[in-house]
Parts: C-alpha cells; structure tokens; sequence
C-alpha cells in the first residue's frame, strides 16, 4: 500500500516568494536583457516562471506542489519514502520523524490521526487534505 503525501509552501512563504520574483522579472527586463542578451532572456523567463508559481501558490486555490512524497508502507519494519523525481531512502521504524509506530495494518486510528495532525501543523498538508484523510481514518471505527 502507498500513500501520497504533497508539499507546498505556504502562503505567507509564496507572496514573499511573489514579491521577490517581480523584483528578478524587472531585473531581468531592463537590465539582464539589454545588456547580456540571449542570458537576459534566459535569466527573465526563469524569474517568470518563480513569480508564477508563487503567484498561483499565494494568491489562488489552485496550489503547486513542490514535492511530492510516497510511503510505502507494505513491510512493517521499513518505510520508503520516494520524491517525486524517484529518489529514495528508506528508513527503519525506529527512525521515523514522527517517533511514533508506523504500522502497516492500519489500526491504530489514535496514532494515524496524530501523525495526520502532525503534519497539517507542520503545513506539510492542507486543510482540505487534513479533514479529508481525517475522515477516511474516523470511518474506520
């Protein structure tokens, strides 16, 4: 069994993000072009593409994912915990950031809604994914 984890920054992080992009796109505009050319150009298009992201991550629903992480969970006494560009490590139980057991089973539901929490209070999730996966977690009493 797998289970998606997906990371964005938060709001607060994206509009600074946004404000800092602008200043790079002027930059870009009326310094990196004029005087490097094809690298101004370059150097612009990049700074566009950040102050999009952050834009679309600060100011809209529509949020951009910055990773994207997989646990599997099918070996109780390892989990495998894949980014999105498919690198991986794998880590004992022990190990694991939360200190808590990390059962395959899924039965201990005090546990999984703490670990759930866990992460909303570290904005590693939305809200939406949080009430979401805590009411998948309720229906299983």
């Amino acid at each position: 069994m797998s289970k998606k984890i997906h990371v964005r920054p938060s709001g607060a992080q994206s509009k600074v993000g946004f404000a800092v992009g602008i200043i790079f796109c002027l930059i870009g505009l009326f310094v990196a072009i004029p005087i490097f050319g094809p690298f101004g150009i370059l150097w612009t298009a990049v700074a566009g593409f950040i102050t999009y992201s952050h834009w679309r991550n600060g100011f809209t629903d529509k949020k951009i994912d910055t990773h994207v992480i997989e646990i599997e969970d099918s070996d109780p006494d390892n989990v495998m915990v894949t980014s999105h560009r498919g690198f991986g490590t794998s880590y004992s139980v022990s190990d694991y950031e939360t200190g808590e057991t990390v059962r395959s089973n899924g039965s201990d539901i005090e546990n999984r809604l703490k670990s759930l929490q866990s992460l909303y209070d570290q904005r590693l999730i939305t809200k939406e994914e949080y009430e979401e996966k805590k009411q998948e977690i309720l229906k299983e009493l």
